[in-house]
C-alpha cells in the first residue's frame, strides 16, 4: 500500500522528472501537471510551502519549497521520502556544508607580508585562515536553493533570494551559528542582505539589516574589516556589492600575486582592488587598477593606503573598454612605459542566452586590445562570470581576439571558482567562472 505524505503534491511532465533524475535540483512551472493538497489533512501549499514532487505515474522524486511567483515553481532540498523537515533536518545540512568547507579550505597559513599593517606588526606577519573569508552556504550547491552566506571574520553575510529561503532564514541561519560556534568560531552576528533585485520576482520586499536573535549581537556599524590572502580590506557589509567581496576569485588572485614579481600590472574592472592588492602583494613593480564605480575606486585607495601599498599602486575611474581601446591606440604605453601584465576580471556581459552575442563581443573587444598592446613574453589573465557564456564559448573567444591581434597565446592555468563555491555535476548553474592566465608569444 503507498505510504501518504502530509505534504501538497506536485505531480510533473516527463521532461521535469528526467531532469531530476539526472541530478537538477528545478521544476518548471510549464512542467508541473497538477497540484493537490496534502492527502492527510486536505490543505493547498502556501508560496514557500514544502510539496512532494512526483512523476506522472506516481512515483517519489524529491521534495522541494514551492514558488508561485517565480518560473522555477519548486526547487528541491532532498531526494530522500523518509526526511522529516524539523529543526534537526535543518541542522545536519547546515553541519554537511560546514564540514565541507573545513575540509577544502581549513587550515593555518602564516605569510611574511612586506610594508603591510597587521595583526602581528611588530613581527611582520599577518596570521590568516581561508576558513576566515569564505563561502559557508552556496545555494543549489549545497541543497539550499536561493540561500547564500558568506563569512567576514566573526560575521556572516547572507542573502535568501527565493521565497522558501525567506521563510526559514530565521531557523537555518541561527542553526549554522551553532554548529560554527561548537567548532570553535568565533561568530557574533548575522547580516541580510535582501535587496537583490531577484527577490521580486518571489514577491518578496527588498530589505537590509542585521538578524534579530537572542544568541546574536547587533554591531554599531556596518563596516568591518577581514583578510582574504593576507590583505586586509573594510568592507561596508550595507552599501557594498552583494555581500561585501567576490570570494570566488580567492585562489586564482594568488596566481596573479605568484606571476606579478618585478612587473608593471593593469588591473581592468578591478570593483575594490583585488586583483590589483594580490598583484602588488606579490611584487610589482608598478600596479593601476581600473574601474568605473568611483565608490569602488575610493574604497581600492583606501585598501591600498590600508596595506601600505599606495606608493606603487594607483587607481582610475575609468570605462575600461574606452580605456583599454586608448591605451591601445597610444601604443599601450601608460606614463612612457607598456604594462607587460594585465588582467580582465569584467562583470557578467550576459545574465540569459538571448544576449550572448552581445557578451561575445564584449569580451571579445577587451581580449583583443589587451592581447594587441602586451608584448611579446607579457602576461593576460582573463576570465568570465556568466554561466550562460560557457567555457567552449570563452576559448572560441580568445582564440579569435588572439588571431586577430596576431599572437599566439600560451597556456599557463585554466581555472575554476574557489572549492567553497562548489561545483555540482548535475547542477550546470553552479559551474560559472571560467579563469585563464596566458603568456603572449
Amino acid at each position: 500500500m503507498k505510504q501518504l505524505r502530509p505534504f501538497p503534491q506536485a505531480t510533473i511532465t516527463k521532461k521535469g522528472a528526467r531532469a531530476i533524475e539526472a541530478g537538477h535540483p528545478w521544476v518548471f512551472d510549464a512542467e508541473v501537471l497538477s497540484l493537490t493538497p496534502a492527502p492527510l489533512d486536505g490543505c493547498e501549499a502556501q508560496n514557500g510551502d514544502v510539496v512532494d514532487v512526483l512523476d506522472e505515474k506516481g512515483a517519489y522524486l524529491g521534495t522541494g519549497l514551492i514558488s508561485f511567483n517565480s518560473k522555477i515553481r519548486v526547487r528541491l532540498i532532498t531526494r530522500n521520502a523518509n526526511d522529516k523537515f524539523d529543526e534537526a533536518f535543518w541542522e545536519r545540512k547546515v553541519r554537511w556544508a560546514w564540514e565541507y568547507r573545513k575540509a577544502v579550505m581549513g587550515g593555518n597559513a602564516t605569510l611574511q607580508q612586506q610594508n603591510s599593517p597587521s595583526s602581528t606588526q611588530e613581527t611582520g606577519k599577518h596570521t590568516w585562515r581561508d576558513l576566515d573569508c569564505c563561502r559557508i552556504i552556496f545555494s543549489e550547491a549545497d541543497a539550499f536553493c536561493g540561500l547564500i552566506v558568506d563569512r567576514y571574520g566573526d560575521i556572516l553575510v547572507a542573502e535568501c533570494l527565493t521565497v522558501g529561503m525567506d521563510k526559514l532564514a530565521p531557523v537555518i541561519l541561527p542553526l549554522l551559528v551553532k554548529v560554527m560556534r561548537e567548532d570553535g568560531e568565533k561568530i557574533c552576528a548575522v547580516y541580510l542582505r535582501n535587496d537583490a533585485k531577484i527577490r521580486e520576482k518571489e514577491g518578496l520586499g527588498l530589505t537590509k539589516g542585521w538578524l534579530g536573535h537572542p544568541s546574536l549581537t547587533i554591531p554599531e556599524s556596518t563596516r568591518i574589516r577581514t583578510s582574504e590572502n593576507g590583505i586586509l580590506y573594510e568592507i561596508d557589509l550595507e552599501n557594498s556589492q552583494k555581500t561585501g567581496l567576490f570570494l570566488d576569485q580567492k585562489y586564482n588572485r594568488q596566481v596573479v600575486s605568484r606571476l606579478a614579481a618585478g612587473k608593471r600590472v593593469l588591473d581592468c574592472f578591478t570593483h575594490v582592488g583585488t586583483f590589483a592588492l594580490n598583484a602588488a602583494r606579490g611584487g610589482a613593480a608598478y600596479v593601476h587598477g581600473i574601474d568605473i564605480s568611483q565608490a569602488a575606486i575610493d574604497a581600492a585607495r583606501n585598501h591600498a593606503t590600508l596595506n601600505g601599498f599606495d606608493r606603487f599602486v594607483e587607481f582610475t575611474c575609468a570605462n575600461a573598454f574606452d580605456f583599454l581601446q586608448e591605451l591601445d591606440e597610444a601604443g599601450g604605453r601608460f606614463n612612457g612605459k607598456p604594462f607587460d601584465f594585465i588582467i580582465l576580471d569584467p562583470p557578467a556581459f550576459t545574465k540569459n542566452r538571448k544576449t550572448i552575442y552581445e557578451a561575445v563581443r564584449g569580451y571579445r573587444q577587451i581580449n583583443y586590445r589587451a592581447m594587441h598592446m602586451l608584448p611579446r613574453g607579457g602576461y593576460l589573465a582573463t576570465c568570465s562570470c556568466s554561466h550562460f557564456f560557457d567555457d567552449k564559448l570563452m576559448r572560441e573567444t580568445l582564440a579569435q581576439a588572439a588571431h586577430d591581434a596576431n599572437i599566439q597565446l600560451k597556456q599557463i592555468e585554466a581555472r575554476q571558482q574557489a572549492p567553497d563555491h562548489p561545483i555540482v555535476w548535475g547542477i550546470p548553474e553552479t559551474s560559472y567562472l571560467k579563469f585563464f592566465v596566458f603568456q603572449i608569444i
